[in-house]
């Protein structure tokens, strides 16, 4: 049983280190992501982290006021995904960590935080909104679009019972996490948010795009 249940984590880790940070790779890409990348990515200046760097698909849409990105994400495979996307832009990009809920920068040294698809799968999501809250200056703002639970109470009963199976699949996603309540106990202020279906089925596409600062 020892040995079973050892080959049986050593499988689980070879597929969230090396076969599912190609998977997101691929499924995140395409014109729709991309414009909605760019929309998040707007107004970011100066310090920014990114909580969630993942392959770097947003590298291409960092606009040239930003000076340095500082960049945290467990997936090592993601960083030589990126290569190409990296050597296409003039920004510094560091990475700095691989766990959004202990992140190793200053306090109140960032002016932006990033984040896109990525606080549906942190295990202890209140600790690492708080850390992105921490490392900010008073008045930095969080750029967030992430997938969470519907205010559509059928659609919302459908995620609690998928996201077991989301989790197993796809390295502890949630489809289930109230976004932006979950912004608003961390500390941040919500300045603006849409929310949207990326499309069917609705319970794996529920959206929350927005900014939300902290004062």
């Amino acid at each position: 049983m020892a040995t079973a249940e050892r080959r049986a984590r050593s499988a689980g880790r070879f597929y969230e280190d090396r076969i599912l940070p190609r998977v997101i790779d691929i499924a995140l890409r395409g014109e729709h992501f991309s414009r909605i990348r760019e929309r998040v990515a707007s107004g970011l200046e100066g310090e920014v982290l990114e909580v969630g760097f993942g392959s770097g698909l947003n590298v291409p849409h960092y606009p040239l006021a930003v000076k340095r990105v500082r960049a945290v994400d467990p997936a090592l495979l993601g960083r030589r995904l990126a290569k190409r996307r990296l050597s296409e832009t003039s920004v510094l990009v560091e990475f700095v960590g691989t766990d959004g809920q202990s992140i190793p920068v200053e306090t109140a040294s960032v002016d932006h935080v990033l984040v896109t698809w990525t606080l549906c799968s942190i295990p202890d999501v209140g600790d690492a909104l708080s850390e992105m809250r921490r490392v900010l200056r008073p008045g930095g703002q969080l750029h967030f679009v992430e997938h969470g639970r519907s205010q559509n109470p059928r659609v919302a009963a459908w995620q609690d019972r998928l996201t077991p199976v989301q989790a197993r699949l796809f390295g502890g996603c949630h489809l289930n996490r109230p976004i932006d309540g979950l912004i608003v106990d961390a500390g941040f202020r919500l300045m603006k948010m849409d929310n949207y279906s990326l499309g069917a089925p609705k319970a794996l596409g529920y959206t929350f795009e927005g900014v939300a600062v902290r004062d």
